[in-house]
């Protein structure tokens, strides 16, 4: 009998976030209400995040929401977000790190496979590092798994790589 596997993982899509930088770079030059203001958005080292800049902190939520609206317009989770900093206010403008999240953490993949190990029972978990490798000898199975995860609201993205 022949076993079926896949990878989640939880990443994000560099080109996806290079398209998303360069279309909120655009729609900030573009707007009214930013022009003569401190708004801006820059990568964080080696594209691992964005700087959000503005006059104040309603200026920062502004550009976060058009980084939030052209990530859901590239079908991309916002969920990739680290919002986990609290944004630095001096000279009179406001900056804000936000890293990228990358890779599950161990308490992250101790919770997917708690919670497969409890509603799909059929299947084997494993965490392989910053992965989570999921066996079964159906394919309905992996499917079901799948569409379970999709269903559950996790405050990280999840991807399903490896399917084979």
């Amino acid at each position: 009998m022949a076993t079926f596997s896949f990878d989640i993982v939880s990443d994000y899509d560099k080109a996806e976030m290079n398209n998303v930088f360069a279309g909120t770079e655009r729609e900030i030059g573009t707007r009214y209400d930013f022009k003569g203001t401190p708004a801006g958005i820059e990568w964080l080292d080696d594209k691992k995040g964005f700087k959000i800049t503005g006059a104040g902190q309603w200026q920062c939520d502004a550009v976060l929401d058009i980084v939030r609206k052209k990530l859901a317009t590239r079908e991309q989770s916002s969920k990739v977000l680290n919002l986990d900093k609290t944004p630095v206010e001096s000279n009179l403008k406001t900056t804000w790190d936000i890293p990228f999240k990358q890779g599950l953490s161990q308490d992250d993949a101790k919770k997917i496979t708690k919670q497969l190990r409890e509603e799909a029972p059929k299947v084997k978990t494993q965490i392989q590092g910053d992965m989570v490798r999921v066996t079964s000898g159906s394919k309905n199975d992996l499917q079901d798994v799948i569409a379970l995860l999709k269903s559950t609201d996790y405050e990280f993205p999840l991807q399903f790589i490896n399917y084979r």
